[in-house]
């Protein structure tokens, strides 16, 4: 089972959220890291298999940069606000500088989560 980390900012959580709905059949069949108020909303969908971290201004970007450095997430979307600031923007920059260092799959927007999840069907 390859294992899926789901993280976005406030205002792309509900896109993920729809997202993952349109793909459910796909994402039950993974282990999900997401963190705190993402992992709430996912957690209104039926048939995940999801494991919460704590929010990302409070570690759980860390928190999920670590189980990459571990081998324990194989894909990462992550949508991310490029126009607002965050105060744990340090925090971002090293959950995906970790991801580019470990050469897991990426998306930091749907299309490209799309269309790694046509190529995770083959894994």
């Amino acid at each position: 089972m390859k294992n899926i980390a789901l993280i976005a900012h406030d205002n792309m959580k509900d896109e993920l959220v729809k997202f993952v709905s349109r793909n459910l059949d796909f994402f039950k069949k993974r282990e999900i890291y997401a963190t705190g108020t993402t992992a709430k909303k996912l957690s209104l969908i039926d048939g995940l298999n999801l494991n919460a971290v704590a929010s990302g201004p409070k570690g759980g970007d860390l928190q999920i940069g670590s189980l990459i450095v571990e081998d324990k997430i194989n894909f990462l979307i992550f949508l991310w606000d490029p126009m607002s600031p965050h105060p744990h923007d340090v925090d971002v920059k090293a959950l995906l500088r970790i991801a580019v260092l470990k050469n897991i799959y990426m998306a930091c927007n749907i299309n490209t989560a799309k269309a790694i999840i046509e190529d995770f069907y083959d894994l």
